[in-house]
């Protein structure tokens, strides 16, 4: 066999020989030891050697019979991997600006050892409810605040002038009874009094007014209470906020009706 016929062991190893040539090198591979034992040192090579084609295998079958040009392919062939070498490194680095100007803290902070910051949670765009919409009276329960249920009643006495606000609630049990008051004077006791529509009385509240009062000049803070009573709303015919004297006797302040 030629010595051009041996020298196919890496055009074959690279698989770059046409079905023609691979036919009759595989007949020669059959009895030839010295190819045999050149192809099994080529095996763990093949992986790096495969992105050579079949110019650059004839290249260096021509160079084996001219040094000089031997010398030339290596230098261009140290060149060209050089190169491709740098642009890979520049692809690289340039992969690495676009995604460093997103996540530059993060790759500062596993450059230093650290973890990385949790992610920052960014702001919802919505329409914020009001924390109330029902219109009312400035210091009326649920004005700036959680919104009182029920039917609202407002009213003022003529004489003592002392002003309530109250939020009625049916419930199963009876009715809920929130309320707020004004221009309520102190030192003084007071209580809140359901009076039915059949005459009967129930005392369902009691408390005491400071010397300052609520919602007065020296404190414009109301009084804020809530209630319940089992009466049902239907059955009620007002409410009554009255002033305890040193016996027990009450003196009516204000009347709120229930209906």
């Amino acid at each position: 066999m030629s010595r051009v016929d041996h020298m196919d062991v890496a055009a074959y190893a690279l698989g770059v020989l046409d079905a023609q040539d691979m036919e009759r090198f595989e007949e020669h591979l059959a009895s030839c030891w010295a190819c045999a034992a050149e192809l099994e040192t080529m095996v763990p090579v093949v992986g790096l050697l495969s992105d050579i084609d079949a110019e650059s295998v004839t290249a260096l079958e021509q160079t084996h019979s001219n040094p000089i040009l031997l010398d030339r392919t290596l230098v261009a062939m140290r060149t060209h991997r050089r190169r491709a070498r740098f642009r890979q490194i520049l692809a690289t680095a340039a992969a690495v600006v676009v995604f460093g100007g997103v996540t530059g803290v993060v790759f500062s902070n596993l450059a230093d050892g650290g973890t990385a910051p949790p992610p920052v949670a960014g702001p919802t765009l919505g329409t914020l409810e009001p924390p109330n919409s029902r219109p009312g009276n400035p210091g009326d329960p649920g004005q700036g605040g959680t919104e009182q249920e029920g039917k609202q009643v407002n009213a003022t006495d003529p004489e003592t002038g002392v002003q309530a606000t109250f939020f009625l609630d049916s419930k199963d049990f009876g009715t809920n009874v929130a309320f707020t008051l004004a221009k309520l004077p102190g030192p003084r006791e007071c209580r809140l009094v359901v009076v039915r529509k059949d005459a009967s009385t129930e005392i369902i509240s009691s408390w005491a007014v400071p010397p300052d009062g609520y919602g007065t000049i020296s404190n414009p803070q109301r009084l804020a209470l809530s209630a319940a009573t089992s009466s049902k709303l239907d059955d009620v015919k007002h409410f009554q906020v009255e002033q305890v004297d040193s016996k027990g006797v009450g003196t009516p302040l204000v009347t709120v009706p229930a209906n």
